[in-house]
């Protein structure tokens, strides 16, 4: 039977899939190719790009008006800036590729001549240029993985199909797409052998348009969940297909990884009789995120890289630091998939999913260097008694978050995220955390479900500001915000916490709680 497929190109008689030509307008790419356009494709990594790909060379090679060849250059990639090795890498990847598609493989004894001939500097360009004049149709090219190529690789690659730019179609290929996650104009190509930085866009500058290869949308969603109904029968609640959607956004990895998780992974979702449920999805996500599956371990480590920190540090902590606000490194987050940005501007982490795994990652070590005993906060009905677990991590802060803060790599961010490995390690029992980060807003809020006996929840928010300008000023705007966010939560309980990042000031002074009742609700607001 098929399967949600999670590793490599989708294939539609082994996977449940969405056909792959429906994913971007192929009307559109059809008129490029006419025109005999060089062009981008570019989408986050695990999205879909090469299916597509593979899909429309299959697509233009039925039709027959073109032949279409396909090639992937991410072997040329440890070769760094060694343009021998990596153009020798590329050209031996596209005889492989010319062999499958035109059924001959004279190529492959011929890479080491045209090396040997022409220099790595013009080789890959004259192999291209043969293989066209030998064949009666315009050759369209999808090269993938363009952007996994290094330096001054990847500046010959681009300066070689440029070269040959004006010899098409009949010595050249008549449309060339390079597919990546980037667009390649976003390319800063560090250079060995000209000691400089070169962008995309000079190294190849006749790219007519650049397309991106979007998320599903919320109906391509169901639909493919329902590919699962249509060949088993068992049923997706209507609450599940809305929480996949509403946990990925319609990231296609994610969609595919859940769908598997529940529906094949785990025993009660194997039985085909019995429904896949919300809760169901909600432990297939938690399993994922625990697991740090290879999609959500890259994306971990791009968190790593300093032009990453300058956007997600400031959405953490609902701060706006505008002057490290970069275009360059908004584009570069948007291109990875880690951030939307909306119409009016404003920045958000990308799904859900991501949402909960940044700064469970950005806090892991502290978390795991945290010992708490999780009987003492447990009252008798099942409840967790949050004032007493609050007022104990008030003191953990006080005790340890300068010796955290000095090693973080989100110093603007670390009490946030140091309130957060508090309650992931205590909330592992059981509880869900909804995070949610308003950029420009200067505040963190976290929603926080516990599972009771009686089978119903304790609701209760917390939210994080740092002190700017007084104290009073700062409780006096938190106050408004919890009590709207508990409201809009359906909360019953709602607390504050203050963090007053002054240096100067003693912990006797920061170190303070308060009951304030606002707009008919008791707040508690914690100092620290």
């Amino acid at each position: 039977m098929r399967f949600f497929n999670t590793a490599g190109p989708v294939n539609c008689q082994d996977h449940y899939c969405l056909p792959p030509l429906t994913r971007f307008d192929l009307s559109e790419i059809l008129i490029l190719i006419s025109q005999k356009k060089y062009f981008v494709l570019h989408a986050p990594r695990q999205s879909g790009k090469t299916s597509c790909l593979l899909a429309l060379r299959d697509y233009l090679n039925r039709e027959g008006n073109y032949v279409a060849l396909y090639m992937n250059v991410e072997t040329g990639q440890t070769a760094r800036s060694d343009i021998g090795r990596g153009i020798k890498a590329i050209i031996s990847e596209f005889a492989f590729q010319a062999d499958l598609t035109l059924k001959d493989a004279s190529l492959r004894d011929k890479i080491n001549h045209y090396l040997e001939d022409y220099g790595p500097e013009a080789a890959f360009k004259m192999v291209l240029s043969d293989v066209c004049r030998n064949i009666s149709r315009s050759v369209v090219l999808c090269i993938d993985e363009i952007d996994a190529l290094v330096g001054d690789t990847l500046i010959s690659v681009l300066r070689q199909l440029r070269s040959g730019y004006s010899d098409r179609p009949a010595f050249f290929p008549s449309s060339i797409i390079l597919c990546g996650v980037r667009d390649v104009r976003d390319y800063r190509i560090h250079s060995d052998k000209d000691k400089a930085v070169i962008t995309g866009g000079s190294a190849f500058n006749i790219k007519a348009e650049s397309l991106r290869l979007g998320n599903f949308t919320e109906e391509e969603t169901r639909t493919l969940l329902l590919e699962h109904t249509n060949e088993t029968g068992q049923v997706f609640e209507e609450e599940a297909l809305t929480s996949v959607w509403n946990l990925t956004r319609g990231q296609p990895w994610l969609v595919n990884a859940l769908a598997y998780e529940t529906c094949f992974k785990m025993e009660e979702g194997k039985n085909r009789s019995k429904p896949i449920t919300e809760f169901l999805v909600l432990e297939a996500k938690e399993r994922l995120i625990q697991r740090r599956e290879t999609h959500l371990d890259q994306l971990v480590d791009k968190l790593q890289e300093e032009r990453v920190r300058r956007v997600i540090e400031p959405i953490l902590t609902g701060e706006r630091f505008e002057q490290n606000f970069k275009p360059d490194d908004i584009s570069y987050l948007i291109d990875l998939g880690l951030i939307t940005q909306e119409r009016g501007g404003a920045l958000a982490i990308a799904n859900p999913i991501y949402l909960e795994i940044i700064p469970r990652e950005l806090s892991y070590t502290a978390q795991s260097g945290m010992t708490l005993d999780t009987a003492w906060y447990i009252g008798a009905d099942g409840s967790i008694r949050v004032n007493k677990l609050l007022a104990s991590f008030q003191q953990f802060f006080r005790e340890h978050s300068e010796s955290w803060t000095d090693i973080a790599q989100y110093k603007e961010a670390a009490p946030q995220l140091l309130l957060q490995a508090f309650l992931q390690r205590i909330l592992n029992g059981g509880g869900q955390i909804t995070r949610e980060y308003g950029l420009g807003k200067g505040r963190t809020d976290l929603f926080i479900l516990w599972p009771l006996p009686d089978n119903t929840y304790q609701r209760f928010v917390i939210e994080c500001k740092i002190v700017w300008g007084s104290r009073e000023a700062t409780i006096s705007k938190g106050l408004a915000q919890v009590t709207r966010y508990a409201d809009q939560c359906r909360a019953k309980e709602a607390y504050l916490l203050i963090f007053d990042r002054d240096k100067k000031k003693d912990w006797e002074e920061k170190i303070f709680s308060e009951t304030i009742e606002h707009e008919g609700r008791q707040v508690t607001v914690f100092g620290m």
